[in-house]
């Protein structure tokens, strides 16, 4: 597996689960990839909402996503940073047109892009599931 695996499985499998922690308590909530390249992991969120500010104080991440048969699952981990470009969120808004019904537009300071632009990804089956300290990591 490589690095164009991860992207094609996101592809395929777009929402996964982010872990986070605030005040030593494990928050776990899905999260919908926005695209993956070269660059990094994308997703997008509210800055009012609280993954946000957990997000701010501590940027380590990890995502878990599974296909629909439960029979692959990737995870990623790393730290990740928010992405302020307007040309991004433009881009965003265009490609879902959703979120204008809840964003004021590409200069709206709620409108949070977050990027995972280092880390390593993993997959493993349920098959595996013993064996996680052998499973092959794919740097980013």
């Amino acid at each position: 597996m490589d690095l164009g695996n991860c992207f094609k499985f996101i592809k395929n499998n777009p929402t996964g689960f982010v872990a986070t922690e605030e005040g030593g308590q494990p928050r776990v909530r899905p999260f919908t990839s926005w695209f993956a390249d070269a660059s990094g992991f994308y997703f997008h969120t509210s800055e009012s909402k609280r993954v946000c500010k957990q997000l701010h104080k501590n940027p380590r991440i990890e995502v878990c996503f599974i296909t629909h048969k439960k029979d692959l699952m990737m995870r990623i981990l790393g730290s990740m940073e928010f992405l302020n470009e307007i040309a991004l969120k433009t881009r965003l808004l265009e490609e879902m047109p959703f979120l204008k019904n809840i964003i004021e537009g590409s200069e709206d300071t709620n409108l949070a892009v977050i990027r995972i632009p280092h880390g390593e990804a993993f997959f493993w089956t349920l098959a595996d599931n013993l064996k996680e300290a052998e499973f092959p990591r794919i740097e980013f």
